[in-house]
């Protein structure tokens, strides 16, 4: 199978994938005004070395001089910028949707299931918002290096972008799945045991067309997920990694240990509908 056949098999497989920040301000420093020694003070200062060195002979009779009337200080008020900084000012400050903001507030807690994620992302698309909240969120990585939970939200709102726009941009929607894919590998970089993005990469890894040859990769990762999930207290959604791994070792022709797999995690989570319907044979 040639390589375009190959990646048209890929784009069509994410496509049907199911299972998938602070602001950079513009620092306008208000300009100081360099100090202007004073005309008469300098003045003064200049002349003395030469009445030191020619004394006069006689006395100089003292000049009265008239102070200078006293100039009032303008008040240091917004108007008194000068008007390419207040311009500047003006410009840095950005508005951001309420909403938004507290989507991505909600995205970035590590309270929130997978799903309510999705549930997240999916409702902003459908407002039209999820663009600035992937604006926001890049400048949160930018902000935040090191940040895996920044990584991962981005992550997931390019995939959730990059899944919608599938159906009228090939091209675009998978470059949007793969930026999606850089940023869970960031994420894991800066936090290996980040539950949601070794989930999510391993799931729409889980998607390619065999060629790939991915199988063993997708088996390492969701049985390394596994492991990790044994450590912590059990959440529901880590039924899925079982589902998932089982589905894997199932497409290999690796039947008893899909079987063994979606047992495991059956008992672990007795109620999970999925894993009753692949032991059924559903």
């Amino acid at each position: 199978m040639n390589e375009r056949t190959v990646m048209k098999k890929l784009i069509c497989t994410i496509l049907g994938v199911a299972i998938i920040g602070s602001v950079i301000a513009m620092y306008a420093s208000r300009p100081t005004k360099p100090a202007v020694p004073p005309v008469q003070v300098q003045a003064a200062s200049a002349a003395q070395p030469a009445l030191e060195n020619n004394p006069p002979a006689q006395p100089v009779a003292a000049v009265p001089v008239t102070p200078a009337a006293a100039q009032p200080v303008p008040a240091d008020t917004d108007n008194s910028q000068p008007a390419v900084v207040a311009s500047a000012t003006q410009a840095s400050v950005r508005t951001i949707d309420p909403a938004v903001s507290q989507a991505i507030d909600s995205l970035l807690s590590k309270q929130l299931t997978h799903e309510q994620r999705r549930d997240i992302l999916k409702k902003l698309n459908e407002s039209g918002k999820l663009d600035q909240a992937i604006s926001e969120l890049q400048q949160g990585v930018a902000s935040n290096p090191g940040n895996a939970e920044y990584q991962t939200a981005l992550g997931l709102a390019n995939l959730e972008k990059g899944k919608a726009m599938m159906q009228d941009d090939v091209a675009g929607g998978s470059m949007l799945i793969m930026q999606a894919m850089k940023s869970f590998d960031a994420a894991l970089s800066d936090d290996p045991a980040n539950w949601e993005a070794r989930f999510t990469r391993t799931a729409i890894m889980s998607h390619y067309p065999a060629e790939l040859n991915k199988g063993q990769e997708v088996i390492d990762q969701f049985t390394q997920l596994i492991n990790q999930q044994e450590s912590q207290p059990p959440q529901a959604q880590f039924a899925m990694s079982y589902v998932l791994l089982g589905d894997q070792y199932q497409k290999l022709g690796q039947n008893d240990y899909a079987l063994a797999t979606w047992q495991a995690g059956a008992q672990l989570f007795p109620t999970d509908k999925t894993l009753r319907k692949r032991l059924a044979g559903e």
